[in-house]
């Protein structure tokens, strides 16, 4: 007979109430603390990156593509990270990045340590619930702490603005160029707003071109366009009072479809062929130059030449500045920042179609290459370009992201015109604060458990007192409806005590 005493549970609709079913009690709290050590785990992993002292982290993809950067969001996302819960703290990292663009490694921190807290809780037998109820609380309490320390700000204050920008450049790699990067985030948010009327910024407006070679020193913020594509003919090089066309259709003759082939015989008719060619670009080229074209930027094309040999030669012969290869996403803020139009077909090629600038010339780098600068755009669209010079890779990417987070700090700056101590200051500070905070509420309890059932907190005399005689009252609708929403949604959130994998 076989042995069934290692069978404890059973199917059936009586299974659960029956004496010898098994039920695993341990399991939601081993899910858990499986869950908060997940998440302190990542926490610890970036926590001495945080601050002036931080440490850099050194990643290195599959690829064998290695990153030099002390940013949380950066550090969080090129981490394998395999646990939901971690997961769920790289997720908050990003969502940081978004919100506010800086403070990545700050928020992940936080987050490892009130997880420290929560298992510490848990241990002493306080219920979830409990615990998440009383995090809501502190936290309602910490947002008007922080608006009570906070100082307004102007954005005509630039030296406010500056030092904002310097404290979020203080903990990068590149931090001892915090005095050149500083202003240029500065300027470059300022040019693109309107400080009297803005509420926020798009940091789209503001577009860095990365430049391998010299010095961090060498960057620089342009008021206009700054091409990376090199001039396709070296005869133009510089055009002053600029008239600038985009294409998006090809300057090269036209080619079958795919499944069809034309079969030349004879000379004459190769001869016809390449004439009829010549004839169709040369036709295209002097469109381009009746319209009052002289430079000339060209789309990159996959389906076939953007720029043919021979409409080179025509268009250099019309003394015509071209630069080819304009990448797809560029277009929009080529368009903002010119005041030109994508023009897709050469019917539609037109003088009111064109941008104008009073230089378009291409600049040279001492020797480490060369960029086109547009200078003096007709209809200065509120856009700027950063240039962001490095002597490697790694040093160069590592300033983009630190002039990423300059721009974001001002960003906050613009949407939310407060600032508050850094330093660890405001941390602090609300230590101390909930802790009072947290002995006012006992205190509290105990006069209603005495049967003072209107005993509240008192804003305005910084005490318990009868809330009632001091006129402060609410709708019972407003309790209630507070307390079933905020109920349904931590029970809901309380359910989740299990993790199942889906295939």
């Amino acid at each position: 007979m076989p042995d069934n005493s290692g069978v404890k549970a059973y199917g059936g609709a009586g299974a659960g109430r029956s004496k010898g079913a098994y039920q695993d009690r341990d399991k939601p709290a081993q899910i858990r603390f499986s869950n908060i050590a997940a998440g302190k785990a990542v926490a610890d992993a970036i926590r001495t990156s945080l601050g002036p002292k931080g440490m850099d982290k050194m990643i290195q993809d599959a690829k064998g593509d290695v990153t030099i950067t002390n940013d949380g969001a950066t550090i969080l996302k090129q981490m394998q990270v395999l646990h939901p819960a971690a997961k769920m703290l790289v997720e908050l990292s990003k969502a940081q990045d978004i919100e506010a663009g800086d403070g990545t490694t700050s928020v992940v921190v936080i987050a490892g340590a009130l997880l420290d807290a929560c298992s510490r809780l848990l241990q002493k037998g306080i219920h979830p619930t409990t615990i998440s109820e009383s995090f809501q609380k502190a936290l309602d309490k910490g947002v008007e702490v922080l608006t009570k320390m906070a100082h307004p700000v102007e954005l005509s204050d630039r030296e406010t603005l500056l030092n904002s920008a310097t404290t979020s450049l203080n903990s990068k790699v590149v931090s001892q160029y915090s005095s050149l990067l500083s202003p240029m985030s500065v300027d470059a948010v300022m040019k693109v707003i309107d400080p009297s009327t803005a509420t926020g910024v798009d940091l789209r407006d503001i577009k860095i071109v990365k430049k391998l070679g010299g010095t961090i020193d060498d960057c620089e913020l342009v008021e206009g366009l700054v091409l990376t594509q090199k001039v396709a003919n070296t005869g133009v090089t510089r055009v002053e009072k600029a008239k600038i066309g985009l294409i998006q259709f090809c300057l090269s003759a036209p080619k079958t479809d795919m499944d069809n082939q034309i079969v030349v015989s004879d000379y004459a008719q190769m001869d016809r062929v390449l004439r009829e060619e010549r004839a169709y670009i040369l036709n295209l080229v002097k469109q381009i130059k009746k319209a009052g074209c002289n430079v000339l930027l060209i789309q990159k094309s996959i389906l076939r030449d953007a720029l043919s040999d021979l409409a080179l030669h025509f268009l250099n012969k019309m003394k015509i500045m071209v630069v080819k290869d304009i990448e797809r996403e560029d277009i929009e803020f080529i368009c903002k920042t010119i005041g030109t139009k994508p023009v897709a077909h050469i019917d539609q090629f037109a003088p009111d179609m064109l941008g104008s600038a009073e230089l378009a010339e291409e600049v040279n780098l001492n020797g480490s290459g060369k960029l086109i600068k547009i200078t003096g755009c007709a209809s200065p669209a509120k856009t700027v370009t950063l240039v962001v010079r490095g002597s490697n890779k790694l040093v160069m990417e590592e300033a983009e992201r630190s002039i990423h987070d300059a721009l974001c700090v001002i960003r906050c700056l613009v949407k939310k015109r407060a600032l508050i101590a850094g330093g660890g200051a405001p941390e602090i500070e609300l230590a101390l604060r909930l802790n009072e905070y947290s002995r006012t509420l006992s205190e509290l309890r105990n006069r209603h458990a005495q049967g003072e059932k209107t005993a509240g907190i008192n804003v305005r005399k910084g005490g318990i007192s009868n809330i009632l005689e001091e006129l402060v009252v609410q709708p019972l609708l407003v309790s209630v409806s507070a307390l079933t929403l905020a109920t349904e949604t931590v029970r809901s959130i309380l359910k989740i005590d299990d993790v199942v994998n889906t295939r």
